[in-house]
Protein backbone atom coordinates (compact mmCIF):
# COMPACT_ATOMS: atom_id res chain seq x y z
CA UNK A 1 0.00 0.00 0.00
CA UNK A 2 1.47 3.27 -0.90
CA UNK A 3 2.35 5.51 2.28
CA UNK A 4 0.23 8.24 1.31
CA UNK A 5 -3.18 5.82 1.45
CA UNK A 6 -2.54 5.91 5.58
CA UNK A 7 -2.54 9.75 5.87
CA UNK A 8 -5.30 11.08 8.62
CA UNK A 9 -6.16 7.26 9.12
CA UNK A 10 -8.07 7.49 5.60
CA UNK A 11 -7.43 3.35 5.12
CA UNK A 12 -8.37 2.49 8.23
CA UNK A 13 -11.37 4.33 8.31
CA UNK A 14 -12.22 2.71 5.43
CA UNK A 15 -11.60 -0.90 5.99
CA UNK A 16 -14.14 -0.35 9.32
CA UNK A 17 -16.61 1.07 6.75
CA UNK A 18 -16.28 -2.58 4.86
CA UNK A 19 -16.11 -4.85 7.72
CA UNK A 20 -12.51 -5.04 8.38
CA UNK A 21 -9.94 -4.76 11.24
CA UNK A 22 -9.72 -1.10 11.33
CA UNK A 23 -5.44 -1.45 13.39
CA UNK A 24 -4.53 -3.94 9.88
CA UNK A 25 -6.58 -2.54 7.02
CA UNK A 26 -5.24 -4.69 4.21
CA UNK A 27 -3.26 -2.99 0.84
CA UNK A 28 -5.62 -0.61 -1.34
CA UNK A 29 -5.06 -1.79 -4.81
CA UNK A 30 -4.50 2.25 -5.67
CA UNK A 31 -3.98 5.62 -4.70
CA UNK A 32 -6.84 7.32 -1.95
CA UNK A 33 -6.48 11.08 -2.05
CA UNK A 34 -5.60 12.36 0.68
CA UNK A 35 -6.31 15.51 0.76
CA UNK A 36 -8.36 18.55 -0.86
CA UNK A 37 -6.61 20.28 -4.15
CA UNK A 38 -7.05 21.84 -7.33
CA UNK A 39 -5.50 19.42 -9.56
CA UNK A 40 -5.78 15.55 -9.38
CA UNK A 41 -5.90 14.71 -6.07
CA UNK A 42 -3.01 13.35 -5.49
CA UNK A 43 0.17 14.81 -3.70
CA UNK A 44 2.75 16.96 -5.68
CA UNK A 45 5.75 15.33 -6.18
CA UNK A 46 5.46 12.17 -4.95
CA UNK A 47 5.92 9.05 -6.99
CA UNK A 48 3.58 7.16 -8.44
CA UNK A 49 3.34 3.79 -10.43
CA UNK A 50 1.75 4.49 -13.72
CA UNK A 51 -1.36 3.13 -14.75
CA UNK A 52 -2.62 2.68 -11.49
CA UNK A 53 -5.74 3.53 -10.09
CA UNK A 54 -6.56 6.72 -8.47
CA UNK A 55 -9.47 7.29 -5.77
CA UNK A 56 -10.94 10.41 -5.48
CA UNK A 57 -13.16 12.78 -4.02
CA UNK A 58 -15.42 14.26 -6.34
CA UNK A 59 -16.70 14.48 -10.51
CA UNK A 60 -14.86 17.90 -10.68
CA UNK A 61 -11.45 16.08 -9.03
CA UNK A 62 -12.07 13.32 -11.55
CA UNK A 63 -12.26 15.30 -14.55
CA UNK A 64 -8.72 17.45 -13.56
CA UNK A 65 -7.18 13.78 -13.10
CA UNK A 66 -8.54 12.82 -16.68
CA UNK A 67 -6.75 16.00 -18.33
CA UNK A 68 -3.58 15.21 -16.48
CA UNK A 69 -3.26 11.53 -18.16
CA UNK A 70 -4.57 10.04 -14.88
CA UNK A 71 -7.44 7.72 -16.90
CA UNK A 72 -7.78 4.98 -14.41
CA UNK A 73 -9.90 7.73 -11.98
CA UNK A 74 -12.96 6.32 -9.73
CA UNK A 75 -14.88 9.04 -7.53
CA UNK A 76 -15.46 7.33 -4.26
CA UNK A 77 -16.26 10.48 -2.45
CA UNK A 78 -13.78 11.55 1.16
CA UNK A 79 -13.25 9.30 3.59
CA UNK A 80 -14.19 11.66 6.42
CA UNK A 81 -17.71 10.99 4.81
CA UNK A 82 -17.44 7.73 5.38
CA UNK A 83 -16.70 8.50 9.03
CA UNK A 84 -20.06 10.55 8.92
CA UNK A 85 -22.27 7.21 8.39
CA UNK A 86 -19.80 5.18 11.38
CA UNK A 87 -20.30 7.95 13.64
CA UNK A 88 -24.12 9.40 13.36
CA UNK A 89 -24.12 12.34 15.36
CA UNK A 90 -26.05 11.76 19.24
CA UNK A 91 -30.00 12.44 18.92
CA UNK A 92 -29.45 14.44 21.89
CA UNK A 93 -26.14 16.09 21.66
CA UNK A 94 -25.07 19.27 23.16
CA UNK A 95 -25.53 22.47 22.00
CA UNK A 96 -22.86 23.61 19.90
CA UNK A 97 -20.79 26.81 20.82
CA UNK A 98 -18.41 28.79 18.81
CA UNK A 99 -15.74 28.80 16.60
CA UNK A 100 -13.20 26.42 15.60
CA UNK A 101 -10.10 28.58 13.72
CA UNK A 102 -7.67 26.21 11.86
CA UNK A 103 -4.62 28.49 10.79
CA UNK A 104 -3.31 27.89 7.09
CA UNK A 105 -0.42 25.63 8.06
CA UNK A 106 3.21 23.53 6.28
CA UNK A 107 4.36 20.61 6.40
CA UNK A 108 7.79 18.62 6.25
CA UNK A 109 9.12 20.19 3.67
CA UNK A 110 7.69 24.00 3.81
CA UNK A 111 7.12 26.15 6.50
CA UNK A 112 4.34 28.64 6.54
CA UNK A 113 5.39 32.32 6.37
CA UNK A 114 2.99 35.10 8.20
CA UNK A 115 2.32 37.22 11.24
CA UNK A 116 0.03 35.31 13.30
CA UNK A 117 -0.60 37.91 15.79
CA UNK A 118 -2.26 40.18 13.41
CA UNK A 119 -4.28 36.69 12.52
CA UNK A 120 -5.50 36.08 16.12
CA UNK A 121 -6.79 40.24 16.58
CA UNK A 122 -8.68 39.93 13.18
CA UNK A 123 -10.27 36.36 14.39
CA UNK A 124 -11.44 37.86 17.56
CA UNK A 125 -12.93 41.00 16.39
CA UNK A 126 -14.60 38.43 13.89
CA UNK A 127 -16.02 36.06 16.25
CA UNK A 128 -18.45 36.51 18.91
CA UNK A 129 -18.15 33.32 20.88
CA UNK A 130 -14.93 31.42 22.52
CA UNK A 131 -12.42 30.45 19.64
CA UNK A 132 -10.68 27.00 19.75
CA UNK A 133 -7.29 27.38 17.78
CA UNK A 134 -6.72 24.15 15.54
CA UNK A 135 -2.84 23.76 14.82
CA UNK A 136 -1.33 21.19 12.20
CA UNK A 137 1.06 19.16 14.17
CA UNK A 138 4.08 20.93 12.17
CA UNK A 139 2.71 25.04 14.27
CA UNK A 140 1.71 22.91 17.44
CA UNK A 141 5.53 21.54 17.61
CA UNK A 142 6.60 25.17 17.03
CA UNK A 143 6.28 26.75 20.95
CA UNK A 144 6.95 30.12 19.14
CA UNK A 145 3.63 29.61 17.12
CA UNK A 146 1.55 27.63 19.86
CA UNK A 147 1.88 29.88 22.50
CA UNK A 148 0.80 33.07 20.06
CA UNK A 149 -2.53 31.48 20.03
CA UNK A 150 -2.83 29.57 23.62
CA UNK A 151 -2.86 33.44 25.08
CA UNK A 152 -6.01 33.82 23.38
CA UNK A 153 -7.97 30.40 23.52
CA UNK A 154 -7.79 26.54 23.58
CA UNK A 155 -5.57 25.31 21.23
CA UNK A 156 -5.67 21.68 19.81
CA UNK A 157 -3.97 19.35 17.43
CA UNK A 158 -5.77 16.40 16.10
CA UNK A 159 -2.31 14.61 15.59
CA UNK A 160 -0.02 13.04 13.24
CA UNK A 161 -0.91 12.52 9.61
CA UNK A 162 1.82 10.03 9.67
CA UNK A 163 4.60 9.40 7.27
CA UNK A 164 5.99 6.30 5.06
CA UNK A 165 3.80 4.27 7.62
CA UNK A 166 4.70 5.69 10.97
CA UNK A 167 3.44 7.30 13.71
CA UNK A 168 0.03 7.22 11.76
CA UNK A 169 -2.63 8.81 14.24
CA UNK A 170 -5.86 6.82 12.97
CA UNK A 171 -7.78 8.31 14.89
CA UNK A 172 -7.16 12.28 13.20
CA UNK A 173 -10.07 12.19 11.99
CA UNK A 174 -12.03 10.91 14.66
CA UNK A 175 -10.56 13.84 16.98
CA UNK A 176 -11.64 16.42 14.05
CA UNK A 177 -15.05 15.15 14.16
CA UNK A 178 -15.37 15.36 17.86
CA UNK A 179 -14.30 19.08 18.00
CA UNK A 180 -16.07 19.86 14.93
CA UNK A 181 -19.10 18.61 16.37
CA UNK A 182 -18.49 20.90 19.72
CA UNK A 183 -18.26 24.50 17.31
CA UNK A 184 -21.04 26.11 15.82
CA UNK A 185 -18.67 27.78 13.45
CA UNK A 186 -15.64 26.48 10.99
CA UNK A 187 -13.27 29.01 10.12
CA UNK A 188 -9.92 29.47 8.10
CA UNK A 189 -7.37 31.41 6.25
CA UNK A 190 -7.17 29.19 3.25
CA UNK A 191 -10.06 27.21 2.01
CA UNK A 192 -8.98 23.59 2.74
CA UNK A 193 -10.31 20.40 3.92
CA UNK A 194 -11.10 21.16 7.32
CA UNK A 195 -13.66 24.04 6.20
CA UNK A 196 -14.91 21.02 3.96
CA UNK A 197 -15.22 18.66 6.83
CA UNK A 198 -16.53 21.19 9.16
CA UNK A 199 -19.39 22.04 6.75
CA UNK A 200 -20.03 18.01 6.58
CA UNK A 201 -19.95 17.82 10.24
CA UNK A 202 -22.56 20.72 10.47
CA UNK A 203 -20.75 23.77 11.53
CA UNK A 204 -21.04 26.97 9.72
CA UNK A 205 -17.95 28.35 7.09
CA UNK A 206 -16.07 31.03 6.90
CA UNK A 207 -12.93 31.72 4.87
CA UNK A 208 -10.99 34.95 5.91
CA UNK A 209 -7.84 36.98 7.53
CA UNK A 210 -4.02 37.04 6.25
CA UNK A 211 -4.05 33.86 3.67
CA UNK A 212 -0.39 33.82 4.56
CA UNK A 213 2.15 31.87 2.52
CA UNK A 214 4.24 28.74 2.26
CA UNK A 215 8.09 29.18 1.68
CA UNK A 216 8.15 28.78 -2.47
CA UNK A 217 4.47 28.27 -2.95
CA UNK A 218 3.02 28.82 -6.35
CA UNK A 219 1.30 31.61 -5.86
CA UNK A 220 -1.48 31.57 -9.02
CA UNK A 221 -2.94 28.05 -7.41
CA UNK A 222 -3.93 30.45 -4.47
CA UNK A 223 -5.59 32.77 -6.43
CA UNK A 224 -7.08 30.65 -8.51
CA UNK A 225 -8.49 29.25 -5.26
CA UNK A 226 -10.43 32.57 -4.14
CA UNK A 227 -11.23 33.18 -7.57
CA UNK A 228 -12.98 29.63 -8.64
CA UNK A 229 -14.63 29.32 -5.14
CA UNK A 230 -16.16 32.87 -4.26
CA UNK A 231 -19.10 31.50 -2.24
CA UNK A 232 -17.07 29.54 0.50
CA UNK A 233 -14.54 33.30 1.44
CA UNK A 234 -15.87 35.65 3.22
CA UNK A 235 -16.98 35.85 7.12
CA UNK A 236 -20.37 35.67 6.94
CA UNK A 237 -21.55 33.03 3.96
CA UNK A 238 -24.63 32.49 2.43
CA UNK A 239 -24.77 28.65 4.19
CA UNK A 240 -26.78 27.21 1.09
CA UNK A 241 -24.61 27.81 -1.26
CA UNK A 242 -21.15 27.35 0.62
CA UNK A 243 -22.71 24.07 2.43
CA UNK A 244 -23.60 22.95 -1.38
CA UNK A 245 -20.35 23.79 -3.12
CA UNK A 246 -18.27 22.10 0.01
CA UNK A 247 -20.50 19.05 -0.56
CA UNK A 248 -19.55 18.83 -4.01
CA UNK A 249 -15.96 19.15 -3.37
CA UNK A 250 -16.24 16.08 -0.78
CA UNK A 251 -18.02 13.72 -3.20
CA UNK A 252 -21.33 13.93 -1.55
CA UNK A 253 -23.96 11.54 -3.88
CA UNK A 254 -21.03 8.59 -4.50
CA UNK A 255 -20.41 7.59 -0.83
CA UNK A 256 -20.42 3.73 -1.71
CA UNK A 257 -22.12 0.76 -0.22
CA UNK A 258 -19.56 -1.54 2.06
CA UNK A 259 -20.08 -4.22 -1.00
CA UNK A 260 -19.08 -1.66 -3.83
CA UNK A 261 -15.68 -0.39 -1.91
CA UNK A 262 -14.49 -3.58 -1.09
CA UNK A 263 -14.63 -4.23 -4.66
CA UNK A 264 -12.89 -1.43 -5.81
CA UNK A 265 -10.18 -1.37 -3.16
CA UNK A 266 -9.86 -4.82 -3.42
CA UNK A 267 -11.14 -6.34 -0.47
CA UNK A 268 -13.23 -8.33 -1.20
CA UNK A 269 -10.93 -11.96 -0.82
CA UNK A 270 -9.86 -9.74 2.58
CA UNK A 271 -13.68 -9.29 3.38
CA UNK A 272 -14.43 -12.94 2.38
CA UNK A 273 -11.43 -14.27 4.27
CA UNK A 274 -12.30 -12.38 7.48
CA UNK A 275 -16.06 -13.45 7.51
CA UNK A 276 -14.80 -17.55 7.06
CA UNK A 277 -13.26 -16.98 10.25
CA UNK A 278 -16.23 -15.90 12.52
CA UNK A 279 -17.94 -18.52 14.32
CA UNK A 280 -21.58 -19.47 13.02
Amino acid sequence: MHHANHFYGHAHILAEYCGLDPEQPPRIDGYVQHGWNVVDGLGLGTPYVPGRPIFVYSERTRRRAWSMGRRQATVIGAPFLYLLALRPEAAEAPAREGTIYYPFHGWEQQKVLGDHQRQVDEILETEAGPVTFCLYWNEYRDDQVRTAYEQYGRVVCHGYRGRQWLDTDRHFLDKQLTELRRHKRVASNRLSSAIFHGVAAGCEPAVYGDPMQLDREDAPTAARIRRDWPELHGKHLDPEAARASALAELGEGFVASPAELRAMLGWTEHFSKATARVPA
